[in-house]
């Protein structure tokens, strides 16, 4: 009996060792790839490119100073909204001393031809009243008056803008009193009441009083690359994504390519201008970085499949078209003509017809052995 039990346990050991055996030859033994198959489909395919920029008014005005001066007084704010000719703040004077020497001699001597043509016009009124002098003469003698008035007049008014920035005969348009040059908002008041400002002139720019901008007029400005550059043109719908305002976009039309490029980080950049066009009610603000997306090229209703599916041999192209089903599945390598490709899909021009179904990628088991 004990005998027997030694032959069955030999038996099933041999048996585990013989299983063991073929389940490891098994496993050994090559696996036949497994590929996905793709029918190709009609479809639509562009060539896009993304464009870094970012949005900014078309014209932004610095206004600065018509005459010299410290600020006294500021009537705006960055943010708000001013109109042409609307004030945003005040100069007063400091005049320069020989300026105001020179307006006051001839205040002084303006007076002095004054008083001296007034006793001449009245001596000569008398002896005209007499009929002892001529009417020319005497005519002669009142225009004399008449102009020593004027000359008295203006040396006021002279030594009144050199003192005061104004004079009484233009207090209206007064050169201490800044105003805006267009109507928009004010993007920066960069002074302080207390700051001295200079006006501009052939040494310097003058200082800035404040920054105004239309920002119903704006224009994204980016940069593009050399290599994409001609296939643009102007008129061209571009799709505008702000960073900081995300559920909100834009589009804009291409106005302006750059005929010269400039080289930043050693690639040639040629840069672009867009006419943003802005939606009624939105508050965008000057400077926000954009991108712009700008479709180079398009073919639409075209025979397309996925790029990973081509086999690039050189300056050629292959794809492999399966032919029967089940044990009699082959692949027949076949040369096709490409067309435009998005990094997906690529378009087949030639090579393949419509409902033949192609190999695709190939099917690799994870560790579990799920494909």
């Amino acid at each position: 009996m004990k005998r027997y039990y030694k032959f069955i346990l030999a038996a099933l050991a041999a048996l585990v060792f013989f299983g063991t055996f073929v389940f490891l030859y098994m496993k050994s033994l090559p696996k036949e790839d497994a590929f996905k198959e793709i029918e190709p489909k009609v479809t639509n395919i562009s060539k896009t490119t993304v464009i870094t920029g970012k949005i900014e008014p078309r014209n932004e005005i610095n206004v600065k100073p018509q005459i010299s001066g410290i600020i006294t007084e500021i009537y705006k704010e960055a943010g708000q909204t001013v109109t042409a000719g609307e004030i945003i703040a005040k100069v007063k004077v400091i005049p320069d001393m020989s300026q105001l020497s020179s307006a006051q001699s001839r205040v002084s001597l303006a007076d002095i031809n004054l008083k001296q043509a007034q006793v001449d016009y009245e001596r000569e009124k008398t002896l005209f009243d007499k009929g002892l002098v001529s009417a020319d003469e005497y005519d002669k003698i009142h225009q004399t008056l008449k102009q020593a008035r004027e000359e008295k007049k203006a040396a006021n008014d002279a030594l009144q803008v050199v003192r005061d920035g104004v004079s009484s005969a233009n207090a209206k348009a007064s050169s201490t009193l800044i105003r805006s040059t267009i109507s928009g908002i004010i993007l920066d008041i960069p002074v302080k009441v207390g700051n001295s400002v200079i006006l501009s002139n052939a040494f310097n720019d003058g200082t800035t009083i404040a920054c105004v901008a239309d920002m119903n007029n704006l224009i994204f400005r980016g940069n593009i690359d050399e290599t994409e550059v001609g296939r643009l043109r102007e008129g061209m719908m571009m799709k505008i994504t702000i960073g900081a305002l995300q559920d909100l976009n834009l589009t804009a039309n291409l106005e302006y390519i750059s005929p010269k490029a400039t080289e930043t980080n050693g690639a040639n950049q040629f840069e672009i201008k867009a006419a943003v066009n802005v939606p009624t009610g939105s508050k965008l603000r000057s400077g926000y970085s954009a991108n712009a997306e700008i479709v180079l090229q398009n073919a639409k209703g075209v025979l397309g499949i996925p790029e990973s599916a081509i086999e690039f041999e050189g300056t050629d192209t292959y794809i492999y078209v399966i032919k029967g089903e089940g044990k009699n599945k082959s692949y027949e390598r076949r040369k096709v003509t490409t067309g435009l490709s998005d990094g997906v899909n690529i378009e087949i021009r030639s090579g393949l017809k419509k409902g033949e179904k192609i190999r695709g990628p190939k099917i690799i088991d994870d560790k579990e052995g799920n494909k």
